[in-house]
């Protein structure tokens, strides 16, 4: 197929806002997948995501569509993922089109991510199509009035906006027909070079890479390198998606397709890098800005455990785990995520995927201090000469009747620099803030303060110096580590305290009292006690002399004291889960 009859294109928008049903409506349209073997989110490949209703793992399908003239055409979608923390797959899904379609729910209307997701198109040079979906379940005027809002932002007539249902299909085939008609066509390259937009490992082949070839070919058998790991290997096969893997014999410039590198350590095959003797700019390697440490709830489940993330991570490159160990919870993994959902959902693939339940340590980010990177809160040192959080330029969109609720909520997570712009469908707010804060529980807040109506999106926008201390949670005199946290100077002592009231109330009480102190800098800023188990070792004598009670009594308090030195106070991993959730 020659480049000018093809049209390399990706779907963005806020999440949940219908990719992935428009996709599944484009499908249908262009024939690609047969009627009876269509089901919902056919792109969305892994279980969770059809069951969350968002798009995880980047999918991309090519599709055969004879235009209005009659001409045949080659239409490369790439249905991308909505979610903040999944931008760095994004960007670079969009180095490797010339176009998108930018599409806003009828419903909802503009959202955070929704000019998020513009903005990074717009920098890239992309040709842009507005369309407005679910205007079968929409009021009139509500689609009419986001239509408007949508040729605003893009500074088109109202009537280059497309209006369409990926429900029943609606105006569909009208926008694939603009996709052909204003989406330019590629341009080839001179040198031979692939961009890897996403991948995937399989067990006999090793990592696939989904790639946009710029120029050049590829063949099976071709020794090619990739550039910026400088690793040689030869291709095993090569093809496109149909939408499942077709071999060709081979992928050319400005193709968009797939090349199985045979490489099984994923760590070497990288989004963003380049397969081929030319590499392209704009690689960097995505780095985690979420910290958790995972631990299994049965410890018998370690080695499994083991297994699962190896698994995972194979599928998921940003993923990073290293091995940790908690005198609480004894073996587990520290891992690195691209956010908190990126975060969650690996809990919960964990457990959908492979059966296994773990318990986790409090969210945590990457701090530099006196120039040497923390990433666990165990390890901040009590005095140092300069300590930098990591912090987030926020952009909230929400109906300008919540500001001032946004406004208060923005003291109570450490926002600066608040700035606000009327915006079509409502007001835009920007503004600083540490990531620590956003990772807590900032999104529920903000779903509660405004309704569920504001959205929010943020991009990581550096370090900044700031007055932080480590909290530091003992029971029996011993620290458990997990419960360390890192938090402003002048919060430390109220989480301190609150963290142990919370945690006299889960404790079971033992045969000796036992004492939940919080520390800072080694100094004990909040005490709560839970007393000891009051057991009568009397209550079977009945009269007779007082001397036998008081031996009794005295072997007692003995006996608790042998126990309270040398027993120690285990934590079960089912408070320590009740504790973080509170």
């Amino acid at each position: 197929m020659e480049g000018k009859n093809i049209r390399n294109f990706v779907i963005i928008a806020h999440i949940d806002h219908g990719k992935s049903t428009l996709a599944d409506r484009m499908l249908e349209v262009t024939s690609t997948i047969p009627a009876h073997k269509m089901r919902a989110q056919y792109l969305d490949q892994m279980e969770l995501e059809r069951e969350r209703g968002i798009t995880i793992k980047m999918a991309p399908v090519r599709m055969r569509y004879v235009s209005d003239d009659g001409e045949e055409y080659f239409l490369n979608l790439i249905d991308t993922p909505g979610h903040s923390d999944f931008s760095y797959e994004v960007s670079r899904a969009l180095n490797a089109v010339e176009g998108a379609v930018l599409l806003v729910d009828a419903t909802q209307g503009i959202q955070a991510q929704t000019l998020a997701n513009y903005r990074n198109a717009v920098k890239e040079g992309l040709k842009i199509i507005g369309a407005v979906n679910k205007i079968d379940v929409a009021p009139a005027e509500d689609v009419i009035r986001i239509v408007n809002e949508v040729a605003e932002l893009l500074s088109v007539d109202i009537n280059e906006v497309f209006k369409v249902s990926g429900k029943t299909g609606e105006g569909v085939r009208e926008l694939i027909q603009a996709v052909v008609n204003k989406i330019p066509a590629p341009e080839v390259g001179a040198g031979r070079s692939a961009l890897i937009f996403s991948s995937l490992y399989d067990e006999h082949k090793g990592v696939v890479a989904f790639t946009r070839v710029f120029g050049g070919e590829f063949k099976s058998g071709d020794e090619t390198v990739l550039s910026g790991k400088n690793f040689r290997f030869k291709i095993k096969e090569v093809g496109h998606f149909a939408p499942e893997l077709t071999a060709d014999k081979k992928l050319s410039a400005p193709e968009i397709g797939y090349i199985v590198t045979g490489i099984k350590d994923p760590e070497v095959v990288l989004v963003g890098d380049t397969i081929g003797e030319n590499p392209l700019p704009g690689f960097t390697f995505p780095n985690p800005v979420v910290f958790v440490s995972l631990y299994p709830e049965e410890s018998d489940d370690y080695v499994a455990l083991k297994s699962a993330i190896y698994k995972l991570k194979l599928n998921d490159s940003a993923l990073t785990f290293s091995p940790d160990l908690s005198e609480v919870l004894g073996r587990g993994f520290k891992g690195g995520f691209l956010g908190k959902l990126h975060f969650e959902i690996t809990v919960e693939r964990l457990k959908k995927e492979f059966g296994i339940s773990v318990v986790t340590s409090f969210p945590s980010v990457a701090y530099k201090v006196n120039e040497r990177v923390i990433e666990n809160p165990k390890d901040f040192p009590d005095e140092y000469a300069e300590a930098r959080e990591p912090v987030v330029d926020l952009t909230i969109l929400s109906p300008q009747r919540f500001l001032g609720s946004i406004l208060d909520l923005g003291k109570l997570f450490r926002m600066k620099g608040i700035d606000t712009e009327m915006m079509p469908g409502g007001i835009k707010i920007t503004a600083s803030m540490p990531l620590a804060d956003l990772i807590l529980d900032f999104d529920d807040r903000l779903k509660s303060v405004s309704q569920g109506f504001a959205s929010f999106s943020y991009n990581l926008a550096g370090y900044e110096k700031a007055e932080l201390r480590r909290v530091d949670i003992l029971v029996a005199s011993e620290v458990v580590p997990g419960l360390s946290r890192i938090v402003p100077r002048e919060e430390a002592v109220s989480i301190g305290r609150k963290t142990v009231e919370k945690l006299k109330d889960l404790l079971p009480r033992q045969q000796f009292a036992q004492a939940i102190q919080a520390a800072v800098r080694g100094e004990i800023v909040a005490r709560e006690t839970i007393p000891a188990l009051r057991k009568d070792v009397t209550g079977y004598l009945y009269g007779g002399d007082r001397t036998r009670k008081m031996k009794l009594w005295k072997k007692q308090k003995e006996g608790k004291a042998r126990l309270k030195a040398s027993g120690r106070v285990t934590i079960s991993p089912d408070i320590f889960k009740e504790l973080l959730k509170k």
